[in-house]
């Protein structure tokens, strides 16, 4: 059933939303593998150190979950537009439940637990990239953004209950621990095979290429087409800002804790303020506003998420900075399930799978990026001035930003074009023949034109925005 409403009416509900079966079945078995996964990160961390004695390994333990997105997440996200969806889901937790027991046999050398670690992270990115063209699949029109906020509150709720729990069993039993995620993959499969319908594979109405050649449509469609740049550029500059306090908080802890506050608590206070304003922005925005409103908020808040953050310069007291970051992790709330609910209403079907490993690899290295450049920076300078400074580079940037964001009419105009018969995505274009395409393409959606006999030509993207925990290790919430 259509729920393509006006923009002018109200949100969709939440009770809208939860009646669609099928949602109801990936967010739990979504939820049930993110709070597993936070556990087993904890837990590998614990065992690992307790193996070998270096911080550098244990380091090495949870750092191997980045991998397969840097060195492979385009690549094998693209696998998930070759098959079922569903299948893609089930299988990808089967193989997780099976290699996450094996870590837990005790005593294994630590090369064998890192390399199952990162055979584990392998489906990951097909595994995600399904749930995220899955989702304008089952949830259409403003029940899509709201069911992206949804996904992005609770994936940071998820973060912040898997890393306690997972603290507290792999204190107890590290073993005990990695079990409890091999289960919650288990479930999560179940979950999935049972609640999820088995939709036919999406047929792009192209050839198949190898996953090398389909892997470069994947960046030609989000970097080729003007709507889903300007999509790709907003999100990207959004993490480049908002990760920073994040990443450095364990040693803005240690600066302060000379001041009568314990480093932990500190650090806790701030890594958490993150997502408790990531989870208010993500519920009252999604349910609260309007659509139409919505995406008008979209510029404002790209503008506020580093703006509230250069008030650091003046090195306030701990409560001041969890404040701020979250009042970041609100805007930011604010503005990435809009943006995505709009990259992937633009998408033709059967693209969406290869640009979400584009975006989700993106910001990975964005957040990657940021935090080690800062980190640098805060070898010589002092925390408070570095993050306050790079949040007003972080200002200025987003003010071009927001500047060249496009029309509404264009993004009117892509998502039309996206659900015209064999819409394919403006960036392949070159290498299909058809009509010459005359629309606008705008941030989040690429424009399909329409030639001189009215019918529209080829031209849609791709595009499952990867949450924005997605490059912090965490979620991905499309």
């Amino acid at each position: 059933m259509s729920d393509e409403r006006p923009l002018h009416e109200g949100p969709a509900t939440f009770s809208e939303v939860f009646a669609q079966r099928e949602y109801r079945a990936v967010l739990s078995a979504t939820t049930l593998s993110w709070i597993g996964d936070y556990i087993a990160k904890a837990a590998v961390t614990v065992l690992v150190y307790r193996e070998t004695d270096s911080v550098a390994l244990s380091a090495a333990a949870f750092a191997v979950s980045y991998l397969p997105w840097l060195i492979g997440g385009p690549l094998l996200s693209t696998v998930a537009d070759r098959c079922r969806y569903r299948a893609v889901m089930v299988n990808s937790d089967l193989l997780r439940m099976v290699l996450i027991a094996l870590v837990a046999i005790p005593h294994l050398p630590v090369w064998a637990i890192l390399a199952l670690l990162f055979t584990t992270t392998l489906a990951n990115p097909p595994a995600q990239a399904a749930r995220s063209a899955l989702m304008p699949v089952i949830l259409t029109g403003d029940k899509l953004v709201v069911g992206l906020s949804l996904n992005s509150s609770v994936g940071q709720a998820a973060q912040v209950t898997g890393y306690l729990l997972g603290a507290a069993i792999a204190t107890a039993s590290p073993t005990a621990a990695l079990l409890v995620n091999a289960a919650s993959f288990g479930a999560s499969a179940l979950l999935v095979r049972l609640g999820v319908r088995d939709h036919a594979r999406v047929n792009t109405g192209e050839p198949r290429t190898s996953l090398l050649r389909e892997t470069g449509a994947g960046f030609r469609i989000v970097f080729g087409t003007p709507v889903l740049r300007s999509i790709a550029v907003l999100v990207f500059c959004s993490m480049l800002f908002s990760i920073v306090p994040e990443g450095l908080a364990g040693a803005w802890a240690g600066e302060r804790s000379g001041a009568g506050v314990g480093a932990a608590a500190t650090q806790a206070v701030i890594m958490a303020a993150a997502p408790v304003g990531f989870i208010l922005g993500g519920l009252i925005i999604g349910r609260a506003v309007r659509p139409t409103r919505r995406v008008a908020l979209i510029r404002p808040f790209a503008v506020l998420a580093p703006l509230v953050l250069v008030p650091a310069l003046f090195d306030p007291p701990p409560g001041v900075v969890a404040l701020l970051v979250a009042v970041c992790g609100f805007s930011v709330a604010g503005l990435l399930p809009v943006a995505n609910g709009l990259f992937v209403r633009a998408l033709p079907d059967g693209y969406r799978a290869r640009a979400f490993g584009v975006m989700a690899t993106g910001m990975q290295v964005i957040q990657g990026f940021a935090v080690i450049v800062t980190g640098l920076l805060a070898e010589r300078f002092s925390i408070p001035g570095v993050v306050g400074l790079w949040s007003a580079a972080g200002v200025l940037l987003m003010l071009v930003v927001v500047a060249r964001w496009p029309s509404a009419a264009a993004f009117d105009a892509a998502i039309a074009a996206a659900k015209a018969p064999g819409a394919r995505p403006r960036g392949e274009m070159s290498t299909t023949a058809g009509t010459g395409a005359t629309g606008s393409a705008t941030p989040t959606a690429t424009a399909a034109g329409t030639g001189a006999t009215g019918r529209a030509t080829p031209a849609g993207d791709e595009g499952p925005l990867a949450g924005r925990r997605a490059a912090a290790g965490g979620t991905a919430t499309l």
